[in-house]
């Protein structure tokens, strides 16, 4: 059953006092890799007892804000605008003020230095924001100042800017050091952070698989793991993290079934609040793959459960890990799913929910 949102969805079953804010970033131009039909950044209320969503409508009309981030205790929503070389003077970075009926109020807007911002991350304080291009070779750093503006604190360059594509900053659990997933040099960047600064770690980078093109990174509950999805040859690769910041490689999984010969690459990677699951989305098998973490950090694999469209770009599990929502860019529609607790397994539940070109979804925790 597929119900349009158009319609405004109602929730169903008995009114639950929880609801969730989810914003979601879409595409709103054709571009190489997508046919973008939105028309911005939407909000849609999430029922936290069943699951249900319901469309808010547009709270900010922006070009292509393929990621959002919601800041610390959820005061302000950060959107990039993936802008190519063709269609602006750099990409940009919006930050919003969240209001109390879930609207987005502009506070600022700043360049991203270069071309085809992808990702947002936040360091641990909340105090910094970092966004990788996907041109370039460039991450930038921003501070968050008091009322929500962001002010350029620093430009990385990484090495080979014409090959590189940063894909995404991950700051570990004690706010000591960054990592930066370049899916265009196969590598993981690693550098130290301390007062707002990144500056090169000892060890520089970690290597992957040639032709691996690592996207997003999850660290375990512990911080004592990292988890890598790999876009271009479909796999996770799992990293010991060492005393001084360092990364050591212990495992590399499929993402896929071993019957699946097909085109397919890797989009997005979430571990369970409980610490005991991953999940990883594959766009062309259209799934979500389910993994076990075992006590030594290494996975072994669990499940894949189709979604209920094409191209799932990104997912979000709901606070306290009830549901999971896989948003498939290329047929319009979130899969809703119930995580069982016990095993982690995938439940769909009905209706799927139409929605223009959704790539990204974002909790307001």
């Amino acid at each position: 059953m597929v119900v349009n949102s158009s319609i405004a969805q109602e929730e169903t079953g008995k009114i639950n006092d929880s609801i969730n804010k989810i914003y979601v970033g879409t595409y709103t131009e054709k571009e190489g890799h997508v046919d973008g039909k939105a028309n911005g950044i939407y909000l849609l209320n999430q029922n936290s007892d069943t699951g249900a969503l319901k469309f808010k409508g547009t709270v900010a009309e922006v070009m292509n804000p393929s990621f959002v981030k919601v800041g610390k205790m959820g005061k302000y929503l950060f959107a990039v605008s993936e802008l190519g070389p063709h269609e602006g003077e750099s990409g940009f970075i919006y930050s919003y003020e969240i209001l109390e009926d879930g609207k987005l109020k502009e506070i600022s807007k700043n360049s991203t230095g270069s071309f085809a911002p992808c990702h947002i991350a936040l360091d641990r304080s909340g105090k910094y924001v970092f966004v990788s291009n996907y041109m370039g070779g460039v991450v930038m750093s921003y501070k968050i100042n008091e009322d929500g503006s962001l002010t350029q604190n620093q430009k990385i360059n990484l090495e080979n800017p014409t090959k590189s594509h940063a894909h995404s900053v991950k700051i570990s659990g004690d706010n000591r050091y960054a990592y930066i997933a370049d899916l265009g040099n196969d590598k993981i960047w690693i550098y130290e952070f301390k007062e707002g600064r990144l500056s090169p770690h000892e060890q520089k980078y970690v290597e992957l698989e040639k032709g691996a093109g690592p996207r997003h990174m999850s660290f375990s509950r512990n911080g004592s793991f990292v988890y890598s999805m790999n876009e271009l040859n479909s796999s996770l690769s799992v990293f010991e993290v060492l005393k001084n910041g360092g990364l050591n490689l212990i495992q590399n999984i499929s993402s896929l079934p071993k019957t699946y010969k097909q085109q397919n690459s890797g989009a997005d990677i979430h571990i369970h609040p409980s610490g005991k699951y991953i999940y990883a989305s594959n766009r062309g098998h259209n799934s979500i793959a389910i993994f076990k973490i075992e006590d030594s950090g290494k996975l072994s694999s669990l499940d894949f459960v189709p979604v209920a469209g094409k191209t799932p770009r990104n997912f979000a599990i709901s606070p306290y890990g009830k549901y999971l929502y896989a948003a498939s860019q290329d047929t319009g529609n979130i899969t809703t799913y119930r995580i069982n607790p016990e095993n982690g397994k995938l439940k769909p539940q009905e209706p799927v929910f139409e929605i223009k070109t959704p790539v990204c979804l974002e909790f307001v925790k």
